[in-house]
């Protein structure tokens, strides 16, 4: 992760996430660990995958303990296997026991979601098509879920509603059309940002077509209809297609040629990667 977003925007919610899981004490470690002692302990995979969120799981620890390190033995976004030795990580036995739950949730999650945009990105491999993920997102989470869908092999749409105007079915219902809607946002925007219209039907996508759309969705349109949808556009505007895209799906556009492909799965639907620290050995 880049280390200014990293500072700014991800530590704050790493250290929510840490006061969440020890309102007064560890009770358990304060029982068995009264006194600070070095202590080192391996970070192993359970599961094949992607490895991501290495900086998070670091961070995690060095929040507790400002000493503590991780030497890594493999790179952000290496593909591992079961049995695999990930990392080494060093710190106070206290810091290493208290902060353990919290960390491999990051690195967990966050590698859940690699593996599946790296397996879904596979599938459009040659196409031109590119795989992007949306808002749909775990409250408080975005940050580390963009971040693993880009190391995973797939790329950020708009990160939240600051970053660019997406007309949905609703905003064109309050604007009164696609034309009045798509009028009211140039009128509004900066220059620099581009609209995008979501189309359900072919007469939506000829009105957002004449409107001067940058980018059309194609929101849950079949197959053909997706495929007149592109020859209507005819590179007027870019394309996109939605709606319930798994890796099924994924596949079976390949053909299009549209230029965007975005799926909510990726991060509303991705388990997690096992991973797991084991053998705690304290240090002399």
């Amino acid at each position: 992760m880049d280390p200014i977003t990293l500072r700014l925007v991800a530590e704050p919610l790493i250290e929510q996430a840490l006061r969440e899981d020890i309102t007064s004490e560890d009770v358990s470690t304060a029982a068995v660990m009264p006194e600070a002692h070095a202590a080192t302990v391996q970070l192993i995979a359970k599961q094949a995958g992607i490895i991501c969120g290495l900086d998070v799981f670091e961070r995690t620890f060095q929040l507790l303990d400002a000493s503590a390190r991780v030497e890594r033995h493999v790179a952000e976004g290496a593909a591992v296997k079961p049995g695999d030795h990930l990392a080494d990580v060093y710190a106070d036995a206290r810091v290493l026991l208290s902060g353990e739950r919290v960390a491999l949730n990051y690195l967990q999650r966050m590698s859940g979601i690699a593996t599946e945009t790296h397996r879904m990105a596979a599938l459009l491999e040659g196409t031109g098509t590119t795989l992007v993920d949306t808002r749909k997102t775990t409250p408080n989470m975005r940050v580390f879920e963009k971040e693993a869908v880009r190391v995973g092999g797939g790329t950020n749409h708009r990160y939240n509603l600051s970053d660019g105007v997406m007309l949905k079915d609703n905003h064109i219902d309050a604007a009164g059309s696609i034309t009045a809607a798509v009028a009211a946002a140039r009128a509004h925007m900066p220059f620099v940002r581009k609209v995008e219209v979501e189309c359900e039907t072919l007469d939506e996508v000829r009105e957002a077509v004449e409107a001067g759309a940058d980018i059309i969705m194609l929101d849950n349109m079949e197959h053909d209809v997706m495929a007149e949808a592109v020859a209507l556009i005819a590179g007027r505007a870019e394309t996109e297609v939605s709606g319930n895209v798994d890796e099924a799906k994924a596949a079976a556009i390949r053909d299009l040629g549209v230029d965007y492909v975005s799926s909510g799965a990726l991060t509303h639907s991705a388990g997690i990667l096992d991973l797991s620290m084991k053998h705690l050995r304290l240090l002399d």
